[in-house]
């Protein structure tokens, strides 16, 4: 094991034994304040299909899964 597995894993051992509610929330409270979004970058490719995908769905050039599953799985197959 790792030095990271090691420390999850005791960690968490620790925190399953606690009953320190105040403990815990502070541990709630530090990974809470740590969160930070990630940030995917995309390739111009990718920007642009999901540019087509929006005009599509502006436009109504769309089938939803709900409406008509057969002709969707029908689309779906041929490619």
């Amino acid at each position: 094991m790792t030095t990271l597995e090691n420390i999850k894993n005791s960690l968490i051992d620790r925190i399953l034994a606690t009953k320190n509610e105040k403990l815990l929330e502070a541990i709630d409270r530090i990974f809470t304040s740590t969160q930070t979004e990630e940030i995917i970058s995309l390739s111009s490719e990718q920007i642009e299909m999901l540019s087509m995908s929006e005009r599509d769905i502006e436009t109504g050039n769309f089938i939803s899964d709900r409406q008509d599953p057969e002709k969707l799985l029908k689309l779906l197959k041929k490619k």
